[in-house]
């Protein structure tokens, strides 16, 4: 007869993880799986990109959990490893160019919000037909709350490429969203 003993989530199975326990390790892995996915693929290109920055950092969570400081939240420690993981991800992957402010311009449109009539797989779809970097910085900013000199920091490029790649990015991701929406609607 086997059984598990499932010890409590702050204490036990972070020091187990500490100790680096693969039953700890697995646990914590599954208890934030679902969580982190969504986040990991809004910065990747595909659903193995997506899985590769979740797995390492997952292996920068297990590497330094001894960095944990109890009593704070643990998603957020979490969000926050995964976050840099598909930074260095974008990084690595993604050679920079530098795109000028002139070029930026102001989208608005008319049409209906294509985002009701849209799944969530789908808008994540849209995001992924993003390029690297529109895709990176809009992630950073819209969903992560960065601030363009934060992004410029963290990206190594200029505020102003910040700021013009996520003027482009929003419209590119509008115009993706409208054929979607339209695609959608012909059904």
């Amino acid at each position: 007869m086997s059984f598990v003993i499932r010890v409590d989530k702050d204490l036990g199975y972070l020091e187990a993880c500490m100790r680096n326990e693969r039953w700890a390790q697995e646990l914590l892995y599954k208890d934030f799986y679902s969580s982190m996915m969504p986040l990991c693929q809004r910065y990747a290109t595909n659903k193995e990109d997506a899985l590769d920055i979740m797995h390492e950092g997952f292996i920068k969570v297990f590497k330094h959990v001894h960095k944990y400081q109890m009593g704070t939240s643990l998603n957020a420690w979490i969000k926050r490893i995964m976050i840099n993981t598909a930074i260095d991800y974008y990084r690595k992957a993604v050679r920079r160019r530098t795109e000028d402010l002139d070029t930026a311009y102001s989208v608005k449109s008319n049409d209906p919000n294509a985002i009701n009539f849209l799944a969530a797989e789908e808008i994540i779809e849209c995001l992924r037909e993003l390029s690297p970097s529109y895709r990176a910085i809009f992630n950073l900013y819209i969903m992560e709350g960065f601030s363009h000199k934060e992004i410029a920091a963290r990206l190594n490029i200029s505020e102003s490429t910040s700021r013009s790649n996520l003027v482009k990015a929003r419209a590119k991701l509008r115009a993706l969203l409208i054929a979607k929406s339209a695609d959608y609607a012909k059904r």
